[in-house]
């Protein structure tokens, strides 16, 4: 084992634990390393075993971007049971400093660190220079986060939008809205955008045409879908594209994203051809008296292999950024 000066980063969502080591001030990531969540019983486990895996002892600076509510001294993972405290963690692995961050507050930074082949425009124009952006995703779970310009800094903003209400648009959009209230209760977006939504999307379209779904798991839809081999797959990825197109326009609205949107997270890059040529751009313009303004509004979908951890290094020494 040896000793490093190097600063740990680390992005967490609810099934896997990217980890890299940076030098303090660069974002420029090193000893990659992709664990499973469900391997290890808690965090600092985690960290142990990457530490383990890369040949060092430990580190004394960490930023750390968990998808979930960062703001308390006690961090519950949203789509993961890992739970531990601040003090926990930082006691746990030795730390002289740690920043907790949202995975999606590290995300949005990321996106300001792309470069030109990492992102593919999906419609609109070059977008206005000094207005928001929004940041949204699908993976796990549903991330959003936006970007606000303060004199020359971008602020990423912390926030939980993947849990607000998912509002029908058409007849099929009821009925599946309907399926999931009969399992949930409450139904939020990130019950259809992200990989068990996906599943959810097909189990319900499959109970409407009175079909008995064949698939359980979301890299079955998706390949189905890929390969057209079960119509019900290929319209769950399509109205997946559809309502994340809708969602997405919506907190343009909200946000006055006329910056542009990034779209990131783990599922959209593994079907970019199926999703450039889905009805995503069409529900995101479709705003009634809005769509001149929601016409000229640039959307990125990036194809960056490591944003969270680049935008977790890129936390770690930013002040305007609370962890």
């Amino acid at each position: 084992m040896i000793q490093t000066v190097m600063a740990l980063v680390g992005d967490i969502g609810g099934t896997n634990a990217r980890f890299a080591l940076v030098k303090p001030g660069s974002t420029e990531l090193t000893e990659i390393v992709t664990l499973k969540c469900a391997d290890y019983e808690n965090i600092e486990f985690a960290c142990q075993a990457y530490f383990e895996q890369v040949g060092i002892q430990g580190v004394e600076q960490a930023c750390l971007a968990f998808a979930c509510p960062v703001q308390q001294e006690e961090i519950r993972l949203t789509n993961n049971p890992w739970c531990f405290t601040r003090r926990s963690l930082k006691e746990a692995l030795g730390l002289t400093s740690l920043k907790i961050v949202n995975d999606f507050t590290a995300m949005a930074l990321g996106m300001l660190n792309l470069k030109p082949e990492e992102k593919i425009q999906f419609g609109g124009g070059e977008g206005l220079t000094d207005m928001a952006r929004l940041v949204i995703g699908p993976g796990t779970g549903l991330g959003v986060s936006g970007l606000i310009k303060a004199n020359d800094d971008w602020i990423p903003l912390a926030s939980e939008g993947g849990h607000i209400n998912f509002a029908p648009i058409d007849e099929l959009d009821v009925i599946i809205w309907r399926h999931l209230h009969s399992r949930f209760g409450r139904v939020s977006v990130e019950r259809l955008l992200c990989g068990q939504g996906l599943v959810n999307l097909y189990e319900a379209l499959a109970e409407h045409t009175r079909f008995e779904p064949q698939f359980t798991h979301p890299s079955e839809v998706v390949e189905a879908a890929l390969n057209a081999t079960d119509p019900r797959a290929v319209e769950a990825l399509d109205r997946f594209c559809r309502i994340l197109g809708t969602v997405a326009g919506d907190n343009v609205l909200t946000l006055g994203a006329r910056g542009g949107v990034y779209l990131c997270g783990g599922i959209l890059p593994r079907v970019r051809e199926f999703f450039l040529q889905s009805s995503f751009r069409e529900a995101f313009e479709a705003k009634g008296r809005f769509v001149g303004y929601m016409e000229s509004i640039p959307v990125w979908l990036c194809v960056a292999e490591q944003p969270g951890l680049v935008g977790a290094a890129a936390a770690l020494f930013n002040e305007e950024v609370a962890g």
